[in-house]
């Protein structure tokens, strides 16, 4: 139970048209009644019904400091199941300090970052994938960070995770019981249901964490690189995408020795795009780094973008690189439409068995089929975005391996007809894991280490 009321300005601390300054906790209605009048001056907040809007003013003994809105909202229907207070004001960043200045002053105590949310979770109104979602809400870069995220805070993965929790809970309680009363409760058989059981969880759990890939993906957005032979057009698409000069551009080979990095939005996707030094064979001792640098990033990289200078026939250098990406997700951009072509759409296409994309960077055309490709091949295709379930955390997912791990353990104990007894000690160890995801069974330190990183206010 928290006996402190605390207070913080919850909108950014910027000059705006509105700011608002929020109070939580058991003194909320007594610190604002005293700061608050009415126009007729005899209202009192307290003795307010929940969730009404009071129009008056925020005064510091006889002093008035700001023409105010005031919402009252009554425990447990608020977000931190706590009395709450927020006072809509004007926005200028000095006269919210100010505000909250005299709510201190008056018996709050100033919010640590994430302390309503906090709140919310301890108090029962949400489960720790919920309060973790509220961040990656806030943090969301696209559309689809903010869908999977408003998904999970909705309950998708609480839900699931419960589940499994429970049927895990069931085997746990069946063996033990028939440990200790084996006249009444039999095992024979038993091992079978068990061995279906992992079967059918470890399934579950390796959906979840292929899905959880996908997560990372719309939240984190697409590590991109950029290959292709020097002045194949690689500068040029960097700087068309990215709406600006990013990159020098020249007729001469191996202007780009060093890696350029810009964040884009295509097609309601992140993409973190890397242009990197052309592939080629070279002497030059910077430029052979940068070569090196090139390939390195494209190792690492989700999605690689392969820049063709159709003007030109292929060589050995398009041969490596094609051999490259065989095993990636790629698209072929076959540049310099706007030039007499030598390479043919069906060739690079046979060689490459990937999509080619006729493009002209210089006259900014085949932008728009680049941008349907990446959607295709992330949301319909590759990625598959599932409104149910999507684990955009990597401490969720760290601890869903982790239950993995123990129902493979559990497994492997089944096949080595193990004693009844140590099956129990890896169903409880995946039970404790799936615990951690949603907060139940996890330590202080941990929670307060999420919470930390949320915004002042929130």
């Amino acid at each position: 139970m928290n006996t402190e009321t605390i207070a913080a300005i919850a909108t950014a601390l910027t000059n705006s048209g509105i700011g608002i300054i929020r109070l939580s906790g058991p003194e909320a209605f007594e610190i604002i009644d005293k700061i608050y009048v009415s126009p007729s001056g005899n209202k009192k907040l307290k003795e307010s019904r929940s969730h009404q809007v009071h129009y008056g003013y925020i005064k510091d003994g006889g002093r008035i400091i700001d023409e105010v809105m005031v919402l009252v909202m009554r425990a447990p229907n608020t977000y931190t199941r706590e009395d709450t207070v927020e006072i809509d004001c004007h926005g200028g960043a000095f006269i919210m300090q100010e505000i909250l200045k005299i709510v201190l002053k008056y018996g709050a105590r100033a919010a640590e970052p994430g302390e309503f949310t906090k709140r919310a979770f301890l108090n029962g109104r949400i489960d720790l994938s919920q309060a973790e979602a509220v961040m990656d809400f806030i943090n969301a870069k696209n559309q689809y960070a903010m869908e999977a995220s408003f998904c999970q805070l909705k309950g998708s993965v609480s839900n699931q995770i419960r589940k499994l929790r429970e049927d895990i809970l069931y085997q746990i309680a069946f063996i033990e019981s028939a440990l200790d009363d084996p006249e009444h409760i039999s095992l024979e058989g038993y091992q079978d249901q068990l061995e279906e059981m992992v079967e059918k969880l470890l399934e579950q759990l390796d959906n979840i964490l292929k899905q959880s890939e996908n997560g990372r993906i719309l939240t984190e957005g697409i590590k991109t690189v950029i290959l292709g032979k020097p002045n194949a057009g690689k500068s040029s698409l960097l700087n068309l995408l990215a709406g600006e000069e990013r990159a020098i551009v020249t007729a001469v080979p191996g202007t780009t020795r060093d890696i350029l990095k810009e964040h884009i939005m295509l097609g309601g996707l992140s993409l973190h795009i890397v242009d990197t030094a052309g592939i080629r064979d070279t002497d030059d001792i910077v430029e052979k780094i940068g070569v090196q640098k090139a390939k390195e990033s494209a190792l690492n990289a989700d999605f690689i973008l392969y820049v063709v200078d159709s003007s030109i026939p292929l060589d050995k250098n398009d041969t490596e690189i094609i051999e490259f990406i065989k095993d990636k997700k790629a698209v072929v951009l076959l540049n310099k439409t706007d030039l007499i072509p030598v390479i043919k759409e069906e060739k690079i296409r046979s060689l490459t068995e990937k999509q080619v994309i006729p493009i002209s960077a210089k006259n900014a055309e085949g932008i728009d089929i680049l941008e349907n490709a990446v959607k295709e091949l992330f949301i319909s295709g590759e990625l598959a975005y599932n409104n149910e379930i999507c684990i955009t955390n990597i401490r969720q997912k760290q601890e869903i391996k982790e239950a993995y791990q123990s129902m493979l353990m559990l497994k492997k104990s089944l096949k080595d007809g193990m004693p009844e007894d140590f099956y129990t000690i890896d169903l409880m160890d995946a039970y404790t894991s799936l615990g951690h995801v949603i907060g139940e069974s996890v330590e202080d330190d941990l929670i307060n280490e999420i919470f930390e990183k949320f915004c002042m206010g929130k």
